[in-house]
């Protein structure tokens, strides 16, 4: 197996624990040398997730959900001291400095998106004050329909590709408009063949 799909989180089953995110936010930092295009396409694909996961977890209130977005912000949090290691170790010049200056601004946006998430999903344990106001707020402003993610028992599937199989006891986590729900829950029970 190669380096890259060991570490991949994406289109494949994987298990994370509840509060995994707590021990794994306080284990030890081992820097792995990895190629900076892997480092940045993973972050690129976490920050993406990892905002939809977060309104999901709001808009549903569910527990289960903001335990992902806090393990991918972790997550995230290694992979920027990975590749501020990489541009230590790299920069021997001061033009090597300014070259790797841009993929650590990138890298520090992707950082911002994740922490941003992470401060989404600290609303769940605010709205027991407030009531559950976002939800109706963020149900409102959807735009097209999208499967974030699926659960299959206690396993992930992150953003599933198209040759992924559903299967019954599936979870589905979705994003997007009534219209969008309604047109896959008839696909789901076989009402419709193909969705648009």
């Amino acid at each position: 197996m190669s380096e890259k799909k060991k570490r991949s989180i994406f289109g494949r089953l994987q298990r994370t624990p509840k509060e995994k995110w707590k021990k794994e936010e306080f284990t030890e930092i081992e820097y792995e040398p990895t190629p900076v295009k892997e480092l940045l396409t993973e972050m690129k694909d976490i920050s993406e997730l990892i905002i939809d996961l977060a309104y999901s977890a709001v808009l549903f209130d569910n527990e289960e959900i903001a335990e992902e977005v806090k393990y991918l912000e972790v997550r995230m949090d290694k992979l920027n001291y990975d590749i501020r290691m990489m541009a230590m170790m790299a920069a021997r010049t001061k033009e090597d400095a300014e070259q790797l200056a841009g993929i650590l601004q990138v890298a520090e946006a992707a950082e911002s998106i994740s922490n941003a998430a992470g401060d989404i999903v600290n609303l769940l344990s605010k709205e027991e004050k407030t009531g559950p106001i976002l939800p109706k707020i963020l149900k409102e402003s959807e735009t097209g329909m999208r499967i974030i993610a699926i659960r299959r028992g206690d396993l992930w599937i992150y953003n599933p590709q198209s040759d992924i199989d559903i299967k019954a006891d599936d979870w589905l986590i979705t994003r997007g408009t009534d219209e969008g729900f309604d047109e896959i829950e008839k696909f789901l029970h076989g009402k419709l063949e193909v969705l648009d």
